[in-house]
C-alpha cells in the first residue's frame, strides 16, 4: 500500500507541473490593442482559423472595449471564411442584436444571407454532382429573408447590388425545388398534388424559368385529372407568356407530352433480352 501511495503522490505532484507548465506557456496577458492587432494580422494573411481565436478571446476579455463593435463584425467574416457557417450566422444574429443602429449594420445582414445561401448548396456541391432542386430549400428562403432586408432598410448599401442578384438565384432554385416536387408526384401518380406544387411555381414565381415548365404540367395534369377549364386556362397563359415554348408546333397546337405514367409493374422493372423477338 505504501508504494500505491508513493506512486499516487509522484503522480500527483507530475501533474501539478504539467498543469503549471500549461498555465505559463501562454506569456502575458495581451492587451486589447494588441490582441486586435494580432488578429488583424491574421486576417490580412488569411489564417481565419487563428483569427476567430484572437477575436473570440479579444471578445470575451474586453466585451466593452473600444475594439468590441469592429471584433464582433470581424468575427462574422473569419467564421465564414474559416467555413463555420453556422457560427458567422450566430455572429451576425449577435452583432444585429447589439448594434441594431451601426452604420454596418447592413454588412450584417448580407453576410448572415450569404451563409445561409451557401449553407444550402455546402461543400459537397462543390465536389459531387448533387441536385440543389431536391435539398431542403429551408436556408434559401432564410438567405432571400436577409437579402430583401438588406435591400429595403439600406437600398444604397454597397451590399444591395449583389444581394439583389442573388435574390433572383434563390427565386430560381425555390422554384426549382417545387418543380422537384411535381415531379415526385407525378412518379407516384398523385395528379392534384403534382398539380398544386406546379401552380405554387406558376403563382409564386412567375419571372423564372421554370414557369414555363410549370404552365405545362399544369395543362397536361388537369387534363388528366378531368378538369378542362382549369386545362384551358393554364394553356391560355402559357401561349401568352410563352409562345415561343416548345410545348407548342408551329400552328400553336398543344403537343407536349412531359406527363407519361411509368411502368410499375414487376415486368416493367426487369426487362430482358428473352422477351424480344428481335
Amino acid at each position: 500500500m505504501t508504494l500505491k501511495k508513493n506512486l499516487l503522490a509522484r503522480l500527483l505532484i507530475l501533474l501539478a507541473f504539467a498543469f503549471t507548465g500549461c498555465a505559463t506557456t501562454d506569456g502575458p496577458e495581451l492587451s486589447e490593442e494588441e490582441l486586435y492587432k494580432s488578429a488583424s494580422d491574421a486576417l490580412k494573411s488569411r489564417n481565419f482559423r487563428e483569427a476567430t481565436r484572437q477575436l473570440e478571446a479579444l471578445e470575451a476579455r474586453y466585451p466593452f472595449g473600444r475594439f468590441a463593435e469592429q471584433s464582433q463584425l470581424e468575427l462574422i467574416y473569419a467564421r465564414y471564411a474559416s467555413l463555420d457557417l453556422e457560427g458567422s450566422k450566430a455572429a451576425a444574429n449577435r452583432f444585429i442584436r447589439l448594434h441594431p443602429t451601426s452604420e454596418n449594420v447592413d454588412y450584417a445582414y448580407y453576410m448572415r444571407g450569404l451563409a445561409a445561401y451557401n449553407t444550402d448548396g455546402g461543400l459537397a456541391a462543390q465536389w459531387f454532382p448533387i441536385d440543389s432542386s431536391s435539398r431542403d430549400p429551408g436556408e434559401m428562403r432564410a438567405a432571400f429573408a436577409d437579402f430583401a432586408q438588406l435591400v429595403n432598410r439600406y437600398p444604397e448599401s454597397p451590399y444591395a447590388a449583389d444581394a439583389r442578384q442573388r435574390m433572383l438565384n434563390v427565386r430560381n432554385r425555390l422554384a426549382d425545388y417545387e418543380l422537384h416536387a411535381a415531379r415526385y408526384y407525378i412518379r407516384r401518380e398523385a395528379y392534384l398534388a403534382a398539380a398544386n406544387r406546379a401552380r405554387q411555381v406558376v403563382e409564386g414565381y412567375p419571372q423564372t424559368p421554370a414557369a414555363e415548365t410549370g404552365l405545362i404540367f399544369m395543362v397536361e395534369l388537369y387534363r388528366k385529372l378531368g378538369m378542362p377549364t382549369h386545362a384551358d386556362d393554364a394553356l391560355a397563359v402559357l401561349a401568352a407568356s410563352f409562345p415561343e415554348s416548345a410545348a407548342f408546333d408551329k400552328k400553336m397546337r398543344f403537343k407536349s407530352n412531359l406527363v407519361k405514367t411509368e411502368d410499375r409493374s414487376l415486368a416493367g422493372l426487369f426487362t430482358l433480352d428473352i422477351f424480344n423477338d428481335e
